[in-house]
């Protein structure tokens, strides 16, 4: 065991000293302790060689999360291991006493919904993310509340179960019952034991006995149908071509009776996403979501998911899937892959599994499906809580005065120098800001093309009303464009004393231009802070050209109605403000027409006729 003190002394001494230090470290396997200023451990590893692990640490270029923790490290201890695995042992027991703050800390994300049949006398069947145990009988949790409202929505069809939450003796029964959405037991139009048939029938649909059903309602249509009961034999029609096209669409049901798992999951800076999905005899039983922070490998962290996620009282089944395989061996840490975790699951757990990749249709569309959803709720996160990270690699690579916590992005979009328009987004801690995005119409053009023009005018118009309303400026001014582009914002940016900081992205090559630099900076395409100025560029490109494309699809209308006989500029503009659209102008009455506008019914009748050409001519 060792240790050392950073003290007060200058960044470069500091990881000198570390260096320094790893060196001494034995070329043994063993795990290492990280602890802060006040001697709390931030962060406990493990490696097969831990002078190499170390070193790794201090030596070559650094991401921004890795940065972090370093920075963040007083002093360094490690404790020999007999093995790779007794260090595997080691480094699980204590993550567990400390939970470290670096270490891979995961919070089970799972708020699924599931169906809940309540314990009634008469049920109602509805969706909840809550468990009450009170006798009620709940159904999943299913992967997301889409799939539990495409359930509820065909039962809704299928079986007329009462809607109230607390039903009253009534005389007459509500609006459900008349248009066959309930089957009126307020009123006493249906018996128990009817009520409790449609009961059973749901039970079957959620628990996936969906072949049992199929045949149990077959019967009951061909008998319905015997006994001429016509409309009864309709609705089991009904419901069982419903139930066989839902059943055939469910992508939660397959025929391979093994119990397999898979995992997938999203890294992106210091932020961690795993989703598993849990197969059992060919159905889909669950699926678990966990989110982390990051300050490991990938592979460091896949080993630390699958020790903290299984255990006795969740034993892993006999086949695991990964989105991908760790090396097994090697790296210049020596970090091994999921050998050293197969042998804790045998030795500790007593459960013999296999890992693989995914392979053929079957399993490769369950993994895809897992990465999605392992993707999504990354996404979920970092619109919750910002990309710090992200916008601290930012200000370092381009030298930035401050972090660039608010940015605004400015686009150009136009058609032949017509409806010149500039877009105006905001991004927060990373994030969109929607409520701050603004367009502005070019007026200084005069129907020229000039993409320089039009930035004046835009960042001028912007910040002119910044400064005259006192409000607060943004960190990063972001130009989509080049160097031609960001000099033109500069030159406005300086007239006002608008000290933020200013760079242009070009689309090409993802080149950044800042003001005052010849070459433009190039960031690796994986980059977190490339990343961020790629979504602002994105999203003012975006913006801008919906809104371009709304006044030149305006523009076209204009002309439709201007081109017939008795309409000018000024009738044209009156009928779309009154009407809104060529659609509600040709569905109007001529009649109608006439007295909004102000035309003689000739006119209104011969605008309602071109109106609905022009409209058909757009459906066909």
């Amino acid at each position: 065991m060792d240790d050392t003190k950073a003290g007060g002394k200058p960044r470069d001494q500091r990881l000198a000293r570390f260096r320094a230090l790893t060196k001494q470290a034995p070329e043994s396997p063993g795990v290492y302790m990280m602890r802060s200023s006040d001697g709390e451990i931030i962060y406990v590893g493990k490696a097969k060689v831990l002078r190499n692990r170390l070193s790794s640490y201090f030596s070559g270029r650094k991401d921004v999360k890795t940065r972090h923790l370093v920075s963040r490290i007083e002093s360094i201890e490690w404790i020999l291991a007999e093995s790779e695995y007794e260090a595997l042992l080691l480094e699980n027991t204590l993550i567990k006493q400390h939970s470290p703050k670096y270490n891979i800390n995961l919070k089970d994300g799972k708020t699924y919904p599931s169906v809940r049949i309540t314990n009634e006398e008469y049920p109602r069947v509805f969706r909840t993310r809550r468990i009450i145990r009170d006798g009620s009988l709940y159904f999943g949790p299913f992967p997301s509340a889409e799939t539990v409202d495409l359930y509820l929505d065909m039962i809704k069809k299928l079986f007329p179960l009462r809607r109230c939450v607390i039903m009253r003796k009534r005389e007459t029964p509500c609006m459900y019952y008349h248009i066959g959405r309930c089957s009126g037991p307020c009123a006493g139009k249906i018996t128990k034991d009817a009520y409790a048939e449609y009961v059973e029938e749901i039970k079957k649909l959620l628990a996936g006995e969906t072949e049992a059903l199929l045949a149990e309602l077959r019967g009951k249509m061909a008998a319905a149908s015997e006994g001429l009961r016509f409309e009864e034999a309709a609705r089991l029609r009904d419901s069982v071509t419903a139930i066989e096209l839902f059943a055939g669409r469910s992508s939660a049901i397959d025929f391979d009776p093994e119990s397999r798992d898979y995992i997938a999951w999203t890294a992106d800076g210091d932020l961690v996403c795993y989703v598993v999905f849990q197969m059992r005899d060919g159905k889909l039983t669950g699926r678990d979501l966990f989110r982390g922070k990051l300050y490991a490998t990938e592979d460091e962290a896949l080993q630390g998911f699958l020790m903290s996620y299984y255990g006795p009282g969740r034993l892993p089944p006999g086949r695991i899937f990964v989105q991908k395989l760790p090396s097994l061996r090697g790296g210049a840490d020596g970090v091994a892959g999921l050998e050293v975790v197969i042998e804790y699951f045998e030795r500790e757990l007593g459960a013999r599994t296999a890992f693989s990749l995914p392979e053929g249709r079957l399993h490769e569309a369950a993994m895809n499906l897992a990465s999605h959803n392992a993707k999504e709720d990354l996404a979920k996160r970092r619109r919750e809580m910002g990309d710090i990270p992200a916008l601290e690699e930012l200000r370092k690579e381009l030298g930035l005065s401050s972090l660039p916590a608010r940015i605004e992005g400015f686009d150009i979009a136009q058609l032949s120098g017509k409806h010149t328009v500039a877009s105006l987004i905001s991004f927060k801690n990373g994030v969109p800001d929607k409520k701050n995005y603004r367009y502005f119409k070019i007026r200084s053009l005069g129907g020229a093309i000039d993409d320089f023009g039009a930035v004046r005018e835009a960042v001028a118009r912007r910040y002119t009303r910044l400064i005259n309303e006192g409000l607060d400026l943004p960190d990063l001014v972001l130009i989509d464009g080049g160097a031609g582009q960001v000099s033109a914002a500069k030159e406005i940016l300086e007239a006002l004393g608008v000290d933020s900081d200013l760079a242009g992205l070009a689309k090409q090559n993802e080149e950044i231009y800042l003001p005052g630099r010849a070459d433009p900076v190039v960031l690796p395409k994986d980059s977190p802070a490339l990343r961020v100025l790629v979504a602002v560029r994105d999203e003012t490109h975006r913006f801008a050209t919906g809104l371009n494309q709304k006044l030149r699809a305006s523009d076209l209308k204009f002309g439709i109605l201007e081109d017939i006989e008795g309409v000018g500029p000024a009738r044209a503009r009156r009928l779309m403000r009154e009407f809104g659209s060529l659609e509600l102008i040709a569905g109007a009455e001529a009649e109608e027409i006439a007295k909004r506008s102000g035309v003689g019914i000739e006119i209104a009748q011969r605008v309602k006729e071109g109106s609905a050409r022009s409209v058909e001519g757009a459906r066909g």
